[in-house]
């Protein structure tokens, strides 16, 4: 955490979303998703990613 925000690494969101590593770098190259690169390492804002999912939630039928 820094300043209260969780940041989360590459390998950790891919798990978490079941997509692979490759997956995630056409996301950043397209500029789906904002991340931060810290000295060679990918990281992610936790809440960037729960804003992403939330603006993409499509509810189910009923």
């Amino acid at each position: 955490m820094f300043n209260g925000i969780r940041y989360i690494s590459d390998s950790e969101l891919a798990n978490r979303l079941r997509v692979s590593k490759r997956t995630l770098a056409n996301y950043r190259a397209a500029g789906i998703l904002g991340y931060y690169n810290v000295e060679g390492k990918v990281i992610y804002a936790d809440c960037d990613i729960e804003d992403y999912l939330k603006d993409h939630y499509i509810p189910p039928f009923q």
